[in-house]
This record gives C-alpha cells, structure tokens and sequence, in this order.
C-alpha cells in the first residue's frame, strides 16, 4: 500500500506529465500576477502618509480615516 508522501509525490509526477505543454504559460502567468501584486501594494504604501496607515472607520455612512477624526473638536449631532 502506498503512503501519503508516496501517493503526493504520483500526483506531482502525473500533473508534470500530462500539464508539461502549459507548465511554462502557467509559471510565467503566476510571476506576472506576483510582480502586480507587489507593485500594487508598494504604491498604496507611498500614497499614504505614516499617520493615515490605520484603518478607516464608517460614521454615519461615510469612511472617515483617524487622521480626521481626531480633531479635537465636538463633532455635530444630525
């Protein structure tokens, strides 16, 4: 009987084979996504300041970032 490592390892080898004309287009494809992904997380890190990183909170139907929320001041009852 086979174990578990064993059967895995049947598994990648019969996926190698029978996928091997479309192993290269599906590498490059996941790469791409990869590289998207990083680029797309580095700027929406540089679009905001230290300060702003917290998460913004709902008020009244509107997202409101901490920043604007800590103003001080009352804020007016509707």
């Amino acid at each position: 009987m086979f174990g578990l490592s064993e059967l895995v390892i049947l598994l990648l080898v019969v996926i190698a084979v029978l996928a091997a004309k479309k192993l290269p287009e599906l590498t490059r494809s996941a790469g791409r996504s990869a590289r998207i992904l990083k680029a797309e997380a580095r700027a929406s890190e540089e679009e905001q300041p230290a300060g702003d990183r917290a998460e913004p909170r709902v008020l009244r139907g509107e997202i409101v970032t901490p920043a604007a929320t800590d103003t001080g001041q009352p804020r007016p009852r509707a």
